[in-house]
């Protein structure tokens, strides 16, 4: 019997009428009626910092999505919430799925995502708009379609309503949970994120998010944002941008003419550099170019003032006595409330379905299977210490090697390869891939082609965690081409383990080599291909995946 509320933070914007008619009259067995909490953040107004409300002190935004979800699932009394925002429409089949993916969790998983589909036209390419939409399919924890325990969220207070907006609180909460040793899970559902109309200045009310960059690396260290699989977006060339400019102003006014040209060619270079980088995937009609010139003349200034602004402001935030703070009552409560709605599930109606602003339980008896998307550091089984993560090289190791393959139709796994995934996973173990694809540098495959047979890969053997790939050829002289460190060294940080307690697992000697260099251990599973000195040179060899798995999580000797 699976229990959750459905927890919709809401200004009362008119997508809100899609999302409860699709909840509303979505398939799948209905075991009882259901119903949707939908909080809409209180208005902003003066309160004296004596008189707080129950969630909050007072000194910080009333109106934020962090703290309208927070009064949401600590209002439901179910064991699960599932957060939506309400511009997403669920599929048909959201609930059911929604109640077959948290069924088979096991008790160490505290949170499970869903999939996030966004629709672009198919009669051209996207504007900038469109695909910034559409990055919200690859965001992790993005609470536009997240699951978490009750309980969990009490155990470390929900929400940071620190956060103002909607863009990195449902980070902040999934790190803080991992860093407790808690695991987070890849469900099956999906809702879709349609593109809604947009003022041409978006992108520049968007840079307002530079602000909560430095709250996160004050909270989660300067890795924050490769543990958060963030991109580094282009904040060091808007700086660069921005000081051309301000010298330039200070050179006209100290009437330095020569200096002042040289700034204003800088000043000019970065708007110039951005407007093309974002004009030159299309469509490239008048009005978007247009937009794309006057915008990225301003982002460049936009996105460091707010970048200052919340530099400037992290002192108060960290002093601000509004941080999460554990749930000890909530959590206490949880497990009476879920046994109580579990008992009373089966006599409701069979078919009803009701939404309203109020909270019940949705029962349903399913069965599914941990898909584990982030972990935690290591655990132990059978008093043996695991590793915090297992990096894996991909041909060769996960599926057979095909040179230079571009075809998703051509992968094929190794023997055993799906089960020796699935007992790390059980093992709680966390996954990356760490992959060398030279075909990208000498002209034989294209990004899309690695990214179509990584997805492949997945589809057969199930999440893989983090890819880290190397583009480059052996010329080149990168740092992350094996043997060189730099891919495992991406994968440790991006699943927040040490180097040092990650273990390498590979088919030919550059990934031994690139594990020693990480400082990482390094197991070798030779195939043909695989050099004899290779095999002689490396510190652990095992016969095939299955048995270097279980070297690992069973202990057994290489």
């Amino acid at each position: 019997m699976i229990a959750y509320d459905v927890v919709v933070p809401t200004a009362g914007r008119d997508t809100l009428g899609d999302l409860l008619h699709a909840l509303a009259n979505g398939q799948g067995p209905r075991r009882r009626a259901s119903s949707w909490w939908t909080t809409a953040p209180a208005p902003r107004r003066s309160r004296s910092p004596a008189s707080p409300g129950p969630d909050r002190c007072g000194r910080c935004c009333e109106c934020c999505p962090a703290a309208a979800r927070n009064r949401g699932w600590r209002a439901a009394g179910s064991e699960w919430a599932a957060f939506l925002d309400d511009d997403v429409v669920p599929a048909p089949d959201w609930a059911a799925r929604l109640a077959d993916d948290l069924a088979g969790l096991s008790s160490a998983v505290a949170g499970s995502q869903g999939h996030i589909r966004v629709p672009l036209p198919p009669d051209g390419p996207p504007t900038d708009w469109e695909r910034n939409v559409a990055g919200l399919e690859g965001a992790r924890w993005a609470t536009a379609d997240m699951a978490y325990r009750r309980a969990d969220l009490a155990s470390v207070g929900g929400f940071d309503e620190r956060f103002p907006r909607a863009y990195r609180e449902d980070a902040d909460l999934a790190l803080r949970l991992l860093d407790r040793g808690r695991l987070l899970a890849q469900g099956e559902r999906t809702v879709e994120h349609p593109v809604r109309a947009a003022s041409p200045w978006v992108s520049v009310r968007l840079q307002a998010g530079n602000a909560d960059d430095a709250l996160m690396r004050a909270l989660h260290g300067s890795r924050w944002r490769d543990r958060a699989g963030v991109s580094r977006g282009r904040r060091r060339r808007h700086l660069a941008t921005v000081a051309a400019g301000c010298a330039a102003l200070g050179a006209i006014a100290t009437g330095r003419r020569g200096l002042a040209r040289l700034g204003a060619l800088g000043w000019a270079a970065g708007p110039i550099e951005l407007a093309a980088a974002r004009i030159a995937p299309g469509p490239r009609t008048g009005a978007e170019v247009a937009t794309m010139v006057a915008t990225s003349a301003v982002i460049p200034f936009a996105a460091v003032g707010w970048w200052l602004v919340g530099r400037a402001r992290l002192g108060r935030l960290l002093a601000t006595d509004c941080a999460p703070r554990t749930d000890r009552s909530a959590a206490r409560h949880a497990p009476r409330a879920v046994r109580s709605a579990a008992r009373h599930a089966p006599g409701a109606d069979p078919e009803g379905s009701e939404i309203r602003v109020g909270s019940c339980t949705t029962g349903k008896k399913v069965a599914s299977s941990d898909h584990l998307l982030a972990v935690s550091p290591s655990v132990s089984a059978g008093g043996r210490e695991l590793p915090d993560a297992v990096l894996l090289d991909r041909d060769g190791t996960l599926i057979h090697d095909v040179p230079y393959n571009g075809d998703p139709d051509r992968v094929v796994p190794v023997p055993g390869a799906r089960k020796a995934l699935e007992r790390l996973r059980e093992a709680g173990v966390p996954l990356a891939v760490v992959s060398n694809q030279s075909g990208v540098a000498r002209g034989l495959l294209t990004t899309e082609n690695v990214t179509a047979v990584n997805r492949r890969v997945e589809e057969l053997l199930g999440p893989l965690g983090h890819w880290a790939v190397c583009p480059h050829g052996p010329d080149d002289g990168c740092g992350c081409r094996k043997p060189a460190p730099g891919l495992v060294l991406e994968a440790a940080a991006a699943v927040g383990a040490r180097p040092e307690r990650c273990v390498v697992v590979g088919d030919i000697g550059a990934d031994v080599e690139a594990a020693r260099a990480a400082g990482a251990r390094g197991v070798l599973v030779p195939t043909p291909r695989t050099r004899q000195e290779e095999i002689e040179a490396a510190p652990e060899v095992a016969p095939d995946l299955t048995a270097a798995v279980e070297l690992l999580v069973g202990g057994a000797r290489p």
